[in-house]
């Protein structure tokens, strides 16, 4: 064979391989790019079909890939401090994102999330992250917030509860076994009983205002409403406080307004304005004065309690209407207050569509105030139920 017949099958078999080589780099390549078109086609399916769904869905929700890359989100998860220039950007989100692409499973997780961009608080959240396909996340979110507080606010109850019963029962425990000791003196059981006997009735008071303020706390706690003269609610409360306040010597002087109506559950609406009364009888001094004034503008009743007091210090009045709060421990037992009087006030005055407001200063006294809506006209109908326009 000659030399220039070898160099020929020579670059021949080269230019075979290059081409050879050619064709598997086009296939790899080829098969990528199909790879990606179908990765993009998925996406583009799923994502829009994601998004017309979203837009019905009112808690957080978001589609991610595995760039961290948002591809769809409902509006709810907008207001969180998670996403940003269409990112997942909070550091717990990315780790439960990225656990579910890994895992292929469905990743449950509870974090806390910023309230918004420039939030200093933040929200408990309980997360659910499914991978959706090679390249997407569904994230779910749920606020539990509201569960959190919510249990809070039962375990500060409970620990509240078992403080306030533990108090008088072992007061009545000790004053039985003292009755027990001193049964041969007459003299002493008649002081005992007395005291057993002040020790039951504030136990019993502490059951009947945790009883009323369970039931103003459940769903429809007030379903009763009637047009009910504010005169007449606000004299049956003063009523009932007028012979312990003339043991004080104080002058409790209660104005009239004619022709004033809210639509009210009477016999609670005179439990919150006796409550307010009473409080103000027992923190104001011997000999002073305590005042219920009544008030109305255009669509609105006031009901204020003033007293001539010891007052507050704001951070007094912010807490006041909280459940066993009081100001004052050393008073409270010795007038048998529970601490549940204001949070009572509170929530009827809420059941009934108003609100309450106290203004104090310390060494001049209080002023407590319920604001209801007013009823201007009303009458009966043919079937004889109340109708009423405010």
């Amino acid at each position: 064979m000659s030399d220039s017949l070898v160099v020929l099958w020579i670059v021949l078999g080269a230019i075979a391989g290059a081409l050879i080589c050619l064709l598997v780099l086009w296939g790899v390549q080829l098969r990528k790019r199909e790879a990606r078109v179908t990765r993009e086609n998925e996406t583009t399916d799923l994502t829009w079909g994601i998004v017309d769904t979203f837009a019905m869905i009112d808690i957080p929700t978001v589609l991610v890939d595995q760039q961290m890359n948002v591809k769809a989100a409902s509006e709810a998860a907008l207001s969180l401090a998670m996403l940003g220039a269409g990112r997942v950007t909070a550091p717990e989100l990315v780790s439960i994102v990225k656990d579910a692409f890994a895992s292929g499973e469905a990743v449950a997780r509870d974090i806390e999330l910023a309230r918004g961009p420039f939030a200093e608080t933040t929200i408990a959240v309980e997360v659910r992250a499914a991978r959706m396909s090679n390249n997407l996340v569904l994230i779910f979110m749920a606020d539990r917030s509201d569960y959190q507080r919510l249990e809070e606010v039962r375990r500060d109850f409970i620990a509240n509860i078992s403080h306030e019963l533990k108090t008088p029962i072992g007061a009545i425990s000790l004053l039985a076994e003292a009755l027990l000791e001193a049964s041969d003196d007459p003299e002493m059981v008649r002081k005992f009983s007395l005291r057993l006997g002040g020790e039951a009735e504030r136990l019993a008071g502490i059951t009947r205002e945790i009883i009323e303020l369970s039931r103003l706390q459940a769903d429809g706690a007030i379903t009763e409403f009637q047009p009910i003269e504010v005169n007449a609610v606000v004299a049956q409360a003063v009523d009932q406080h007028r012979i312990f306040a003339a043991s004080k010597g104080i002058d409790i002087v209660a104005a009239k307004s004619d022709n004033v109506r809210v639509l009210a559950d009477e016999a609670r609406l005179v439990l919150a304005i006796s409550n307010l009364v009473s409080n103000a009888v027992q923190y104001s001094p011997d000999g002073s004065r305590v005042g219920v004034g009544i008030s109305h503008t255009e669509g609105e009743v006031e009901v204020s309690v003033t007293d001539q007091g010891i007052g507050m210090t704001k951070e007094e009045s912010e807490r006041v209407f909280e459940r066993f709060y009081r100001t004052d421990q050393a008073r409270s037992r010795t007038t048998g207050g529970t601490g549940l009087g204001l949070s009572i006030v509170k929530h009827i005055v809420a059941n009934h569509g108003g609100d309450i407001r106290v203004w104090t200063k310390q060494g001049r006294g209080s002023t407590f105030t319920i604001r209801l809506p007013e009823v201007r006209e009303s009458h009966v109908s043919d079937s004889g139920e109340e109708q009423s326009v405010a």
